[in-house]
């Protein structure tokens, strides 16, 4: 992410939630902070973001993220690499632990929860553009667009196609010719 360092922020202080009431935030970047974010995740576009949710006490000392994720973005076809519009929705919940102790490395394993430690301020808008870069899909796919087969080989040599690398196709064909009787 060459961009990372204009991207956008909105952070909150983990001492206004810790202990006391839940706090609220909606992150909604404007069309220039879009277009960043938009570059640094390798997008065409990205017209629509907005990542939404609360800060909450949990105990005396931790914090929850619990926020909703909903984007529309535009990403390059991996086959034809025509313009693909995409709808974007995920959910994300983060706790932040006052106490966290760092697992031993032979006890590491995945977790139940996305637990990590208590930082002294929790920017939601790098963690908006993470959620969204998770949720991206792999593979944008523009309607119509198909692999053709290639075909390449030496000069003088017979190109190998894709049905002489499957040698037993033809068994199955042969196969029901035995089967049916002749009549």
């Amino acid at each position: 992410m060459s961009a990372s360092s204009t991207l956008p922020s909105q952070s909150y202080r983990s001492a206004l939630v810790s202990g006391r009431k839940t706090l609220r935030f909606t992150f909604a970047p404007d069309a220039a902070a879009r277009a960043v974010i938009a570059q640094a995740l390798g997008l065409l576009e990205l017209p629509e973001f907005v990542f939404k949710g609360e800060l909450a006490p949990l105990g005396r000392a931790d914090v929850v993220l619990r926020a909703d994720l909903s984007a529309l973005v535009v990403q390059a076809c991996s086959i034809s690499l025509a313009p693909v519009r995409s709808k974007v929705a995920d959910s994300t919940e983060v706790r932040y632990q006052f106490d966290y102790v760092e697992p031993a490395a032979d006890e590491l394993e995945i977790p139940a929860d996305d637990s990590e430690p208590m930082p002294e301020s929790i920017d939601v808008a790098a963690i908006g553009i993470e959620a969204l870069a998770l949720a991206l899909p792999l593979y944008p796919r523009a309607r119509g667009a198909e692999f053709a087969e290639a075909v390449f080989a030496a000069p003088g040599v017979a190109p190998l196609k894709s049905e002489d690398l499957k040698p037993f196709a033809g068994l199955a064909a042969l196969a029901d010719k035995l089967k049916k009787p002749e009549v």
